[in-house]
């Protein structure tokens, strides 16, 4: 009995202690780490250009590791593709190499498509480059006279024109006389540098090609650390809802950028075949840029539209209008029926949502925010709407959940009843 009460009061002793120190020492941490955040914000304040300095720095030692990751996350999933067919056809004694093979198919295929439209593209640049080259004096000469025709009954007019052009070609004159000769200089200068740039470019593609190599081998265990790491940070519950909330982000640019991509080659193709059909001039070439700008939401069709007009207005400037015709029946044809069909509730965003989303990144960000501003916002909305579900579980007001853009209701009433019986449990 007195080994029991000795114990009994060694325990309450110990625990009264915890609580005093739990009771004194709190407040002593917790006003530590505000002071501490408050320093650490009016030194981010004070110095929030040398910090992006130093996070640009960063960045760039990185690239080859970025370049790596972007490779391999649009190879993952040609390679769980191959892996998977793989494992089930290849002999016991090779099933163990299955990922390894998979990786070089994987990186063969993308080669291979990269070669082919290099292969397609560059001779037609070229071709339609020596084209122009050779078909501009006469045009120039034809659009002279057709001009000249024109203003044959009206000198009037002929007086102004030439007076235009004279002022024109002053101008021009100074223009390359100030600006363009030194600017001329200039790139000769930096020639030097541009070497540099575009080796330091290839030797940072062929760095990322080892990393994504290396990334593509080691994938299902980099997938098994993360999970590791948020359980072992966060409550069952929350690393759930985490990794639920990655699943859905991977799911939203793998269904984006898949679904674009084919929806930019079946546009691209469609292109090719009319461009021969109706006799237009560099069909290849056009047909690859407007299937290529296709890929960048709402702004792409005008984007690839307005190079390819150009480049075909050289050659015959009746063609081009037609082209201009064909290019808005062509895309008429891919906002309402091919591209809903193959990107249907992809993003669930609407197209306010997305022009907004475009707009916004692509201000921020640049031609990397057009990209990904979609899938990005797609993200932000859905993690801003399930709050907004939360919200109005907790207060009752789940009856002002309407139809979403998506018709989300049903999704919403879901995951407001989850996010109950979780909090409930």
């Amino acid at each position: 009995m007195e080994k029991k009460e000795i114990q009994q009061a060694a325990e309450a002793e110990k625990t009264t202690e915890k609580i005093w120190k739990r009771k004194h020492w709190h407040p002593v941490i917790s006003g530590f780490l505000i002071l501490a955040m408050a320093i650490s914000f009016f030194f981010l304040l004070f110095r929030f250009e040398d910090l992006c300095a130093k996070i640009s720095a960063l960045i760039s030692i990185l690239i080859p590791f970025i370049y790596g990751g972007v490779m391999a996350y649009m190879l993952r999933m040609p390679c769980n593709f191959f892996e998977k067919y793989l494992e089930k056809w290849l002999p016991k004694k090779l099933k163990k190499r299955a990922g390894g093979f998979a990786i070089l198919l994987s990186l063969f295929c993308a080669g291979l498509v990269l070669y082919l439209l290099i292969s397609m593209v560059v001779p037609q640049m070229a071709a339609s480059i020596s084209s122009i080259v050779t078909e501009l004096p006469g045009t120039a000469e034809r659009a002279s006279e057709w001009i000249q025709e024109l203003l044959a009954d009206n000198p009037v007019m002929e007086n102004y024109l030439q007076t235009a052009m004279e002022a024109v070609n002053t101008k021009i004159e100074a223009w390359a006389r100030k600006d363009l000769l030194p600017m001329l200089m200039s790139m000769v200068d930096g020639f030097a540098g541009t070497v540099s740039t575009v080796v330091t470019f290839l030797f940072n593609i062929f760095i990322g090609m080892v990393v994504c190599i290396y990334v593509l081998g080691s994938r299902k265990l980099f997938a098994r650390q993360a999970k590791a790491v948020v359980y072992s940070i966060f409550r069952p519950r929350w690393a759930e809802a985490i990794l639920n909330e990655v699943n859905y982000a991977d799911k939203m640019f793998v269904g984006f950028f898949s679904g674009k991509i084919l929806d930019s080659a079946i546009i691209g193709l469609i292109c090719y075949i009319f461009s021969l059909i109706l006799g237009f001039p560099n069909a290849m070439l056009v047909s690859v840029i407007v299937g290529v700008t296709n890929i960048i939401p709402y702004f792409g069709p005008y984007i690839g539209a307005v190079p390819s007009a150009l480049l075909i207005l050289i050659v015959d400037p009746i063609k081009c209008i037609w082209f201009l015709v064909f290019i808005i029946v062509l895309q008429q044809f891919d906002g309402n029926i091919l591209g809903p069909r193959l990107l249907a509730n992809s993003t669930g965003l609407s197209g306010f949502w997305v022009l907004f989303s475009v707009t916004v990144f692509s201000g921020v960000f640049g031609f990397v925010g057009i990209l990904i501003g979609v899938p990005v916002f797609a993200v932000i909305y859905d993690l801003i709407r399930k709050l907004v579900v939360m919200g109005l579980r907790r207060n009752h007001k789940l009856e002002l959940l309407g139809t979403d853009h998506g018709g989300n209701e049903r999704q919403d009433r879901r995951q407001a009843e989850k996010t109950g019986m979780d909090t409930e449990t």
